[in-house]
């Protein structure tokens, strides 16, 4: 084979291996945390690329190759397994609830072609609560229809024309709590009662990565995250893998840990959806924090968003209340 032919398969392998050390850079500069999100497909063009290099007879860069791209999977799994692990369930105290309770996350797609599937999902999961990003015109005139199963609704305003969030919702919102939207109708925050215990759920929507609006959209959605109470799930369309800088900036500014096992969410609407599962990105993540007790967690059919929706199974950790108080409130 041509020298230069050789040689530029090893500026491919190179450039390949610099992409993913950059991702691992992401607290210098939000440019470094863009490569991050494709730190899973850099990998694998890695570990193919590698044995390439051993035939052209580059041994020492083919087996730096190979240990990079095995060592950047099992690296984030690594992370991910530490971050869910950061404020586990069993610390809070108090027994786990019976009652299990469905969230219902999916970026409608602004102009999504097939509006009544999306509402067929919604009647098959019938989930207790939902967090919806791009809720455009259409989408507003199409969640009027199910506004009888839903009444509790928060519908944040629309700063451009893909939409805002919104959080919809078939249980109460809890007293003495006003469900409010910020940053622009991208952040939407509500109390929902779960039986008598209240829970906070904030959907989100962010921008795109570097060089887009997403470093300067994350210090107004930090503050947001902050205010939430002991007890939230927080879902969203990230634009951001879960192990990238921006992920884990919102989850420490909640306090929440990030769940993992979601898995690929979004793949550009003109790909085949078969390959989503092989080069989609996660970019829909779900965050709990408190009392909230996964129980399954999964993507579900697409319903003509470019984004898989996501529903998180859960139950409550019930605090143990003072025997004082408890007297108090059966009038002993």
């Amino acid at each position: 084979m041509r020298l230069a032919t050789r040689l530029a398969v090893l500026a491919v392998v190179a450039g390949l291996g610099a992409a993913l050390t950059f991702g691992y850079l992401g607290r210098l500069h939000p440019a470094f945390d863009s490569f991050s999100h494709l730190r899973l497909h850099l990998s694998g063009l890695l570990l193919v690329l590698a044995p390439l290099l051993a035939v052209l007879r580059f041994r020492r860069e083919a087996v730096f190759a190979l240990l990079l791209g095995l060592a950047a999977p099992v690296q984030t799994v690594a992370v991910l397994a530490n971050a869910a692990g950061t404020e586990a369930p069993e610390a809070d105290g108090g027994r786990i609830g019976a009652a299990t309770y469905r969230l219902l996350h999916l970026n409608l797609l602004y102009d999504n072609p097939t509006p009544e599937a999306v509402l067929s999902l919604i009647g098959q999961a019938r989930p207790d609560v939902m967090t919806l990003t791009e809720v455009s015109d259409l989408w507003v005139g199409k969640l009027a229809l199910i506004e009888a199963a839903y009444p509790y609704r928060l519908i944040c305003p629309q700063p451009t024309f893909i939409g805002g969030v919104a959080i919809l919702s078939r249980r109460p919102f809890s007293g003495g709590f006003e469900p409010h939207c910020g940053n622009r109708g991208a952040f939407a925050r509500a109390g929902i009662d779960f039986g008598g215990e209240s829970v906070e759920i904030a959907a989100v929507h962010m921008g795109w990565p570097w060089p887009f609006e997403q470093p300067w959209q994350i210090p107004r959605l930090e503050p947001l995250l902050t205010g939430l109470g002991d007890t939230a799930v927080i879902a969203g369309d990230l634009n951001a893998a879960p192990w990238s800088q921006s992920a884990r900036k919102l989850a420490a500014a909640a306090g929440a840990r990030i769940l993992p096992g979601i898995g690929p969410t979004w793949l550009h609407r003109r790909l085949p959806r078969a390959l989503l599962r092989w080069i989609g990105l996660p970019l829909d993540n779900i965050m709990a924090k408190g009392g909230i007790v996964p129980r399954r967690l999964e993507t579900l059919d697409a319903v003509g968003s470019d984004h898989l929706p996501v529903l998180l199974e859960f139950s409550l950790r019930q605090r143990e209340r003072p025997a004082e108080t408890l007297k108090a409130e059966i009038g002993e």
